[in-house]
């Protein structure tokens, strides 16, 4: 089975025990949330480890190790990327994997379990044409300030939306041109929906136009970019007018 091939599939698998525990009607709430991280990390962590047991290995719902640092190859997973959403039985909510290589989001799936949809590297479908107003996803409960300011100043159209991976495969699947984030993440947040983006032609980057660069010691990440390319230059202008 190749990297892609694994990626897909684990996110698509993990996304359907997800659904089983929340259709099981055994949780609710915070409990729901808590018992579907546990339980889709238990799936991918044991299957990467027996697939892949040459690779390092991140993720959000297990205790991190500096191991991981002196590998070339480290899978970076979201077992449940929007607990909320989750919870709430709202589509909005992810399962990320992704291989990074050398630090770079090489390979990766995003699944959306809500949407029956799994979105991978390595087959990337054409952009659908931009909307003439461009729409920006942002956070559905507390958009970022500078998100909005840079929808004020470039006329774009706020959408509010639930978790990372959501909201950037919103900008892969047409559904919106642009996600500026700047409110804090993890590189867990972001590695899957990087590498799905940048293999569909996306820019994907920090908010200072850097590249995104994973396994890193702190894997604090809190900002990013993911647009339609015509758009990342302006984009990035009015991010830096800010500051």
């Amino acid at each position: 089975m190749t990297d892609a091939d694994l990626a897909a599939h684990l996110a698509k698998v993990a996304g359907d025990i997800l659904l089983t525990v929340r259709g099981s009607a055994m949780f609710d709430g915070k409990a729901l949330g808590k018992a579907g991280d546990e339980t889709a990390n238990q799936f991918l962590v044991h299957a990467l480890r027996h697939q892949r047991p040459d690779d390092g290995l991140l993720s959000e719902e297990s205790k991190d190790t500096s191991e991981r640092l002196a590998k070339e190859r480290v899978w970076i997973v979201d077992p449940v990327d929007g607990t909320r959403e989750y919870g709430e039985a709202r589509t909005d909510w992810a399962v990320h994997v992704a291989l990074c290589i050398g630090g770079r989001p090489e390979i990766g799936a995003v699944a959306l379990p809500g949407l029956g949809a799994v979105l991978r590297t390595d087959a990337p479908a054409p952009l659908l044409p931009a909307a003439g107003k461009p729409r920006m996803v942002v956070s559905r409960t507390r958009p970022a300030a500078e998100a909005v300011s840079v929808a004020e100043a470039i006329g774009a159209e706020l959408v509010g939306m639930g978790s990372a991976g959501a909201k950037a495969m919103a900008v892969v699947r047409g559904e919106a041109e642009i996600y500026l984030h700047t409110g804090g993440q993890y590189e867990w947040d972001s590695a899957a929906p990087a590498a799905v983006a940048l293999a569909h032609g996306l820019h994907a980057s920090r908010i200072d136009g850097s590249p995104l660069i994973y396994n890193q010691a702190d894997v604090y990440m809190p900002d990013l970019l993911i647009c339609r390319p015509e758009l990342a230059d302006r984009v990035l202008a009015e991010v830096a007018a800010l500051s």
